[in-house]
């Protein structure tokens, strides 16, 4: 009896060690697959590389406020489409671009890690940083990068993914918004950097998001707007002095920056947050219509795309995408697929057909795809580009990967073109540059945590 119990337990060991070896060979090829996104889960979560101290301000002295004839005042540009109104850029990069300036003091503690891209407008660069325990809010000059002010608050943050801004300021006249990742908005004189009013989401009733409040602020003729979730996922304040106008919805906020559309004549504004695409009214936060779209951790963060009547959105986790006839009463699908899958890629309609990314942001083995807009049939996909972010300018797309390579690509349906490229725009990048370049009057600005590199991208400068 002991000799057949001794045999039976000798076998349930063997087995046990088989199982066991063939989950470890499993976990093994399973880690070698996918070892640039575990490396980046974790690369991304601390500054890498040098940081620089902070400089002094020059400080705003006599220089006046100007405008520029291609000024980027806020996330995807004063008409919220990505676009940029720069004209006769460079199209051979075979010798790269010419770098005017860069600077690396954005970000002053290991997890101090920010997202946020810069604004200009005119001789006014506005950018956001993160030291220990506050957020910092820097303006440099565009031409050269030296530093007219600093302002900060402290602000405690959580760490996931570095405790610095996701969302990007937004210009308007004489003044600059801000958006902390722990629900902080305020109002800055874009001139010196004096705070002229601080709010708090919380303090409505919002909820931060497991990786931080990131919706850049939208500002209309009276209000700023913001999403906070919780028990006011939509937030609308005065913009002059700050005092709460309208709140909007409840549930989590999502990560997608707030898009204006015009419907049947009249404003609305569209807000993708955590459980889907909802339509408001500006100017008392009026809920239209609310359109379900359901994502793994809540997390729709590419900005709703615009054509007429039609609305496209697109999530990752391999969830897909989605295009939408709108009205001021209600959202009818039109298409649903798996056709696109942006992480947090925007893209772009372009003569009725959809360019951008998808995939995941934690590899650079995304797909770049044109896609026909009305039946959402793909016309062609490629892997030539890696994974990355996009911005439209004089008739092309410039794509920058998450390793800061740059790409110059003209939109044409009936095949990928390739015009130019310009390897290692950023350095050495370790980890995935996640900010997506600025184009303003003649110049490009790339981001990479404590990193700001500006290069000059127009012909004759």
């Amino acid at each position: 009896m002991k000799t057949k119990s001794r045999k039976i337990i000798k076998k349930v060991l063997k087995i046990t060690a088989g199982v066991i070896g063939l989950l470890v060979v499993v976990t093994a090829v399973l880690v070698v697959l996918n070892w640039e996104s575990i490396s980046i889960m974790f690369t991304n979560r601390e500054l890498r590389g040098t940081v620089a101290a902070i400089p002094g301000a020059a400080g705003p002295g006599v220089l006046p406020i100007t405008q520029g004839e291609a000024d980027w005042i806020c996330w995807r540009g004063a008409n919220g489409d990505g676009r940029s109104t720069m004209t006769g850029i460079l199209t051979d990069w075979s010798a790269g671009l010419e770098k005017k300036w860069e600077v690396d003091f954005l970000c002053q503690h290991s997890s101090s890690v920010t997202w946020s891209a810069p604004v200009i407008q005119g001789n006014r660069l506005v950018v956001c940083g993160r030291d220990k325990v506050n957020d910092l809010v820097f303006c440099l000059k565009p031409e050269d990068g030296s530093l007219i002010w600093k302002a900060s608050y402290p602000a405690m943050a959580g760490t996931n993914y570095g405790t610095g801004s996701r969302a990007t300021p937004r210009i308007d006249n004489q003044r600059v918004y801000t958006f902390g990742r722990s629900g902080d908005l305020v109002c800055w004189n874009l001139l010196d950097g004096s705070m002229l009013w601080h709010k708090n989401v919380k303090d409505e009733g919002g909820e931060e998001p497991t990786w931080g409040h990131s919706t850049s602020p939208l500002v209309t003729d009276k209000l700023v707007v913001v999403n906070g979730g919780g028990t006011a996922r939509t937030i609308a304040y005065d913009k002059m002095n700050g005092n709460v106008t309208w709140k909007s919805g409840s549930g989590p906020a999502g990560y997608a920056g707030l898009r204006s559309m015009t419907i049947e004549g009249q404003p609305v504004l569209l807000t993708f947050h955590g459980k889907g695409l909802a339509a408001l009214d500006p100017e008392n936060g009026k809920e239209h219509w609310n359109t379900s779209w359901e994502t793994t951790n809540d997390v729709n963060a590419t900005t709703p795309i615009t054509s007429g009547d039609l609305v496209f959105i697109t999530s990752g986790y391999g969830t897909g995408c989605q295009l939408l006839q709108v009205s001021r009463t209600g959202a009818r699908v039109v298409w649903k697929s798996k056709v696109i899958a942006s992480f947090h890629s925007d893209p772009f309609i372009i003569d009725h057909h959809i360019y951008g990314y998808s995939g995941q942001s934690t590899q650079n083995k995304g797909v770049f795809k044109c896609v026909e807009l009305r039946t959402g049939i793909e016309k062609w996909s490629t892997n030539e580009i890696g994974w990355g972010t996009c911005v439209e300018v004089d008739g092309f797309l410039l794509c920058c990967d998450i390793k800061g390579n740059l790409f110059l690509v003209k939109p044409d349906p009936g095949k990928f073109i390739k015009v130019t490229e310009m390897p290692g725009a950023l350095g050495k990048v370790k980890g995935a540059a996640w900010t997506v370049p600025v184009l303003a009057n003649g110049k490009l600005y790339l981001r990479f945590q404590q990193k700001l590199v500006c290069y000059s991208i127009s012909q004759g400068k």
